[in-house]
């Protein structure tokens, strides 16, 4: 069967990388975020001729996928306190990043603006999950510890930073627009486990996967406790 990926874009406290996490655990594919920067931000400082050399050799034997997994994974929240600066290198060596993972395994990649960098590929499904603040404000409370006020600024931030920095590498679409995505979810109406099972059916609707690849399995919340 041809590769495929779900990208996933995600308000902050919505659970969506969760859900991210435990569909790519029940499809038995890699979950891909923060490794993907961290492999990008080491190679942005190589030349450009030793990054085709270590590329190439990256490149074979799904190469990225073996180094990425190699990478520490973060399951804490990364709240974005700074205003966005862009780095047009960095997101060239990352956007490189996700489409040769696209090209060498099925997998799961969150942020990123993964669906604007792999548009136009067939076997890519996009998915935006939203909810309402409300809701959001209650998981990163219950989640990362912290008071009502510093949950609404984190989201805030966090959020703002996303939107920007979608905007200026799309040049000029905006990160919530439904267009973009195959779908948006309201993690809190339909739950985090629907989530996981609509997202399925979908990918069994366009013939991406069988019915038989669906694990419905179930995992433990305290095993994907994720604030993002």
């Amino acid at each position: 069967m041809e590769n495929y990926v779900v990208t996933f874009a995600r308000g902050f406290g919505t659970g969506g990388k969760a859900i991210a996490s435990r569909l790519a655990k029940e499809l038995g594919i890699h979950c891909y975020e923060n490794r993907i920067l961290t492999l990008a931000s080491q190679m942005s400082g190589l030349d450009e001729k030793l990054f085709q050399e270590v590329n190439e050799k990256l490149g074979k034997a799904n190469g990225f996928s073996s180094f990425l997994k190699g990478l520490p994974r973060s399951y804490n929240y990364i709240a974005r306190n700074e205003k966005f600066v862009s780095d047009d290198k960095l997101f060239e060596y990352q956007s490189r990043i996700i489409e040769n993972l696209a090209d060498t395994e099925s997998c799961v990649i969150v942020g990123k603006c993964a669906d604007y960098v792999l548009r136009g590929r067939k076997n890519v499904v996009s998915i935006y999950i939203e909810a309402p603040r409300s809701f959001c404000v209650e998981r990163t409370m219950e989640n990362m510890g912290v008071s009502e006020e510093v949950a609404h600024a984190t989201i805030e931030k966090t959020d703002k930073y996303r939107a920007d920095y979608y905007k200026y590498y799309t040049h000029g679409n905006y990160w919530t627009n439904p267009v973009n995505y195959d779908m948006t979810l309201n993690s809190e109406k339909v739950g985090i486990d629907n989530c996981v099972k609509i997202i399925e059916e979908y990918l069994v609707i366009k013939g991406i996967i069988p019915e038989s690849k669906i694990n419905r399995t179930k995992h433990s919340d305290t095993e994907l406790k994720l604030v993002q």
